[in-house]
């Protein structure tokens, strides 16, 4: 492996991924998503669910582009996993 490559990898593994695990929805070890799941009824989830799904697909061409579309497909398999659909 040259250095090159082997310098590449430590800055993508320090780099976040603000799709699947942005830090800033993780406080004192807990993730933003797992409270609103344990707050929220079954259809208040699948709402909200639904919800971020048109609003990351509503805006993605104004604002992240293919980040926002990664941001629905995060949600839609959130919710086709709560639903027991097979993926």
């Amino acid at each position: 492996m040259t250095d090159y490559g082997r310098i590449m990898r430590e800055i993508e593994a320090k780099q976040e991924d603000v799709v699947n695990k942005p830090k800033h929805y993780n406080q004192a070890g807990i993730e933003c998503i797992d409270a609103i799941e344990a707050a929220l009824s079954a259809e208040e989830l699948r709402g909200y669910f639904k919800g971020n799904i048109i609003k990351y697909t509503w805006r993605e061409q104004y604002k992240n582009k293919d980040e926002d579309l990664r941001k629905a497909r995060w949600y839609l398999t959130r919710l086709l996993t709560k639903l027991g659909v097979k993926l």
